[in-house]
């Protein structure tokens, strides 16, 4: 990398990568000209909490992990503008106001934006997708006073705006496409546990249902849909949330994207000097068990921090480490670790499920069919898990053994919470003979 002094590096997008690199960069280079680029917010925020300000758990101050004066403190520029072009000759970025900004480099973290589905009536007043603070301004504004919604999508955002409109008394129906929630991910026993959930929450559940046309009325208002199924539900509102994709609508002559900005494992492009990291970064060659775009909060804070260490001349691979997720269905938490598909895959791995008769804690563990049993994955709902132990688990490739007789260092539930210990050995003991 070039080291004139000052050394200047550009960042487009404030999301958690990029913030995430903006500050260790600092840390790293005191003598950087750190310059953020974000037309979104001046501040960095949480969007995993955005919900929360809808339902009114949280204030707008509540979901900013720093200061507002951080920028200033580190001494990190905030350009409030758009991104339109890169010129990788002239080490130039294009602003859709004002002069272009030099750099010696240049990280994209646009992070990602909406799906939309194949149907017509998507732009009638009364449609959103939910990705941003924006966003949620928006259905703040259009869910006022309504008394039907439809949510489109059975991943997390679409339960998370079926929550939503439930906090607020909404009626709400949820268009899943597959046989069972979130059917990619979760296998089918874990994904009864949060259709359990949807139906105490009186959420209407369709599924092998997606929209097929979103109908409106004379004033260009959303007033039904008509699903696959030939199904029309009134609504005032409809919340698409069928996934997200990269953000690539910053361009440069040859650079290299597929379905995201194609990286190195140091998160390098294929021009000289410019880097990507988060949601909008995907992998050309992935490690084993990971995938080539991670669209988590952990991952992008990761990609950040890496691809700092990288500019600063202090060059590492990215490396993930075990595979975790969280989120929560209602009142259901959930828990991810590891290898943890929805179906099992043989090769020699299988897996076992714990389930309470109540229906309201299940366990899944992955490992392997040979002696010892070597830990592969974990899913957890209902049960709340202390990251640290898992995490140590499948670094260390622990046998089920070790696994079920250390199970309780593992238990992060609240004081006065009920346990399962016992139960969870004598249901996997099966495995130990």
């Amino acid at each position: 990398m070039p080291t004139p002094f000052p050394f200047r590096v550009l960042i487009v997008g404030n999301g958690v990568a990029g913030s995430s690199c903006a500050l260790e960069l600092r840390r790293l280079r005191p003598d950087a000209h750190i310059t953020l680029v974000a037309d979104e917010t001046p501040h960095h925020y949480s969007r995993p909490a955005l919900m929360y300000l809808y339902t009114g758990q949280l204030r707008p101050a509540d979901i900013k992990p720093h200061a507002d004066d951080l920028w200033t403190q580190q001494r990190i520029e905030l350009v409030q503008n758009r991104a339109v072009g890169l010129d990788p000759t002239a080490r130039l970025l294009h602003l859709a106001d004002g002069p272009a900004l030099p750099y010696d480099a240049l990280l994209l973290a646009t992070g990602s934006v909406s799906r939309r589905p194949a149907c017509p009536g998507q732009d009638l007043t009364g449609v959103q997708t939910f990705y941003n603070l924006t966003d949620v301004v928006q259905m703040q504004q259009l869910t006022q006073g309504i008394s039907r919604g439809v949510v489109a999508g059975g991943g997390l955002v679409g339960i998370e705006l079926a929550e939503m409109l439930h906090s607020r008394r909404i009626a709400t129906t949820l268009l899943i496409r597959d046989g069972h929630y979130w059917a990619g991910v979760l296998p089918p026993a874990e994904a009864a546990l949060v259709a359990q959930q949807l139906v105490e929450n009186k959420i209407d559940a369709h599924y092998h249902s997606e929209i097929a046309e979103i109908l409106g009325d004379a004033n260009g208002r959303v007033r039904a849909v008509r699903t696959t199924a030939g199904t029309e539900l009134a609504c005032q509102w409809v919340g698409l949330a069928v996934g997200v994709q990269p953000n690539l609508s910053l361009t440069a002559p040859g650079l290299a994207t597929d379905q995201g900005y194609l990286v190195d494992n140091r998160l390098q492009t294929n021009l000289p000097g410019v880097f990507a990291a988060g949601d909008c970064a995907q992998l050309r060659t992935p490690g084993a068990g990971q995938v080539a775009i991670e669209q988590l909060w952990y991952t992008g804070r990761a990609q950040g921090q890496t691809v700092a260490h990288t500019i600063a001349g202090q060059a590492s691979d990215y490396q993930r480490g075990p595979w975790f997720n969280s989120a929560k269905f209602f009142h259901l938490e959930y828990q991810t670790y590891g290898q943890a598909p929805a179906a099992p895959d043989g090769a020699g791995r299988t897996s076992a499920f714990w389930q309470h008769a109540t229906g309201r804690h299940g366990l899944r563990l992955y490992f392997e069919t040979d002696v010892p049993h070597k830990l592969l994955g974990v899913n957890a709902l209902g049960l709340r898990l202390r990251h640290d132990i898992c995490d140590a688990w499948l670094r260390a490739a622990a046998p089920l053994a070790q696994v079920l007789a250390e199970w309780p260092r593992a238990a992060f539930d609240p004081e006065f919470a009920r346990q399962h210990h016992a139960a969870l050995r004598a249901s996997f003991a099966v495995w130990l003979d």
